[in-house]
């Protein structure tokens, strides 16, 4: 019992799913995950901030996948690699953020893709 225990508070909380809008709603620039219609001050901080830990949650997914493709790009067993700098321009990146993206999607595929 204690190892269940254990197990599951080692287990990382997922944050609230993100779903997508409806593109009229997305066009009004007054609504945000209907957020704006929550009138319970206590309901808008708990789905506001759930939404806030999902965007999170989210944004280092993908950056995690932006370094997974950047050291894939660079890989010198590629017969069409690209340099840190040619990586830099396609992602709109420095070329000193390129060579660090690329060393820590070479750290992800060493260890195991993101989870």
């Amino acid at each position: 019992m204690a190892e269940a225990e254990s197990h599951q508070r080692a287990r990382k909380p997922r944050p609230a799913p993100l779903l997508f809008e409806p593109s009229e709603a997305a066009a009004d620039p007054e609504h945000f995950f209907d957020l704006e219609s929550i009138e319970d001050p206590r309901e808008l901080l708990s789905r506001s901030t759930e939404l806030a830990l999902a965007f999170r949650a989210a944004a280092d997914r993908a950056v995690e996948f932006q370094a997974l493709g950047a050291a894939q790009l660079a890989d010198p067993r590629r017969f069409d690699r690209l340099t840190a700098e040619e990586i830099a321009h396609r992602a709109g990146w420095t070329t000193d953020y390129a060579r660090k993206m690329i060393e820590f999607g070479q750290g992800l595929l060493r260890d195991g893709s993101p989870q």
